[in-house]
């Protein structure tokens, strides 16, 4: 199971750090990703974390997202700063093995995501 929280409404340059409680798998032995599902459009691929602690970003959000995980809590974090109106989207945390087939929209993710509004 995967729930997400932390989401809200901030304005453009604003911060905001999302969370991710992870259970029912070993969580230290998993790749964890966010991605994020935009009104009307399919799911994008965030940010990943693997289980020894390398990460990569889309380009978009390069420089402002960082993405972190405790694997004693086993939580998932995502820290979000300098937003953008574009950043406005549901975001999920989804394990890497899932990853492809949401990203193709042949599986949905676990959880209910976390949505992120970023305006005046």
């Amino acid at each position: 199971q995967l729930v997400e929280s932390g989401g809200g409404l901030v304005q453009p340059g604003g911060s905001l750090r999302l969370s991710c409680a992870a259970s029912g798998f070993t969580f230290r032995e998993e790749d964890m990703c966010w991605v994020r599902q935009a009104p009307g459009k399919g799911f994008e691929w965030v940010a990943t974390i693997t289980s020894i602690m390398t990460t990569d970003y889309v380009d978009s959000v390069k420089g402002r997202f960082t993405i972190s995980s405790d694997n004693a809590k086993k939580m998932l974090y995502l820290r979000m700063d300098s937003l953008k109106t574009e950043d406005t989207a549901q975001y999920y945390c989804v394990t890497r093995a899932a990853l492809r087939t949401v990203v193709a929209g042949t599986n949905s993710p676990l959880g209910q995501g976390t949505q992120v509004t970023v305006g005046s």
